[in-house]
């Protein structure tokens, strides 16, 4: 029973992820191509292009639909040092929200590295392939090289993620799982003690059974309310 509680509280982001979209990233350095990749997986001219460095001050969110997974594309401001504190802004912002993605596609220029250190899953790519050619996993939003391939990677790693959500989408659903196994952790202490704490034990597990009722359809109406009055706000 623990167990099965450790995986579905483990589960409950990726679930969440699910239900509200996976972020991917796409990262690189000015003018490396990443508005043209972004308006290529996109379908549309999402993004502003301009052989002018520094054009994409502010991240730009694309929400699309990829192999039946819900998708927020991030094209994100250039990784440089920046030139005006408007800049600065936008980078720093780059940065925070490639670190909170869920995948980051990395473009970067023949024989450079990536400017932020890649994760087990993230995507590294040469830009720009038209101008570049014969190069190793090689991308061109403005030919279209390599687009179709990168989708399918992209959803190959996400549809992967999905696959470990658990059952619970909520993060009440968590908490209450926490709570729960909580509460049978430490009836799991009092147990081997024997008759003396016998009573002790049975009060962690009622207090777990309680926490977990809400996941079986015993909800206090109060908490029902609660529910759907912050709901609503959020909606607002």
């Amino acid at each position: 029973m623990s167990d099965e509680l450790r995986r579905e509280i483990a589960g409950v982001g990726i679930a969440e992820r699910v239900r509200t979209g996976f972020e991917v990233a796409i990262v690189g350095a000015p003018n490396v191509g990443k508005s043209t990749l972004l308006n290529a997986l996109a379908g549309r001219e999402a993004a502003i292009t301009s052989e002018h460095a520094g054009t994409t001050r502010d991240v730009i969110e694309v929400r699309m639909d990829l192999r039946g997974l819900p998708v927020t594309l991030l094209d994100t401001a250039g990784l440089r040092e920046a030139q005006d504190a408007v800049e600065a802004i936008g980078v720093d912002r780059a940065r925070q929200r490639a670190e909170t993605a869920d995948l980051r596609v990395f473009l970067i220029a023949p024989g450079e590295r990536p400017q932020m250190t890649p994760r087990d899953d993230d995507i590294v790519l040469v830009a720009k392939a038209d101008l570049h050619p014969g190069a190793e996993n090689g991308i061109s939003g403005k030919t279209g090289q390599g687009v179709a391939a990168l989708v399918d990677r992209i959803a190959q790693v996400l549809a992967g993620r999905a696959a470990g959500g658990g059952v619970a989408t909520r993060e009440r659903h968590r908490q209450a799982m926490a709570r729960g196994l909580a509460g049978l952790e430490a009836a799991a202490v009092h147990l081997p003690r024997g008759e003396a704490a016998a009573e002790i034990a049975a009060e962690e597990l009622r207090g777990a059974v309680r926490a977990l009722d809400s996941l079986v359809g015993r909800i206090d109406v109060e908490n029902v309310l609660d529910e759907i009055f912050a709901s609503f706000c959020l909606g607002k």
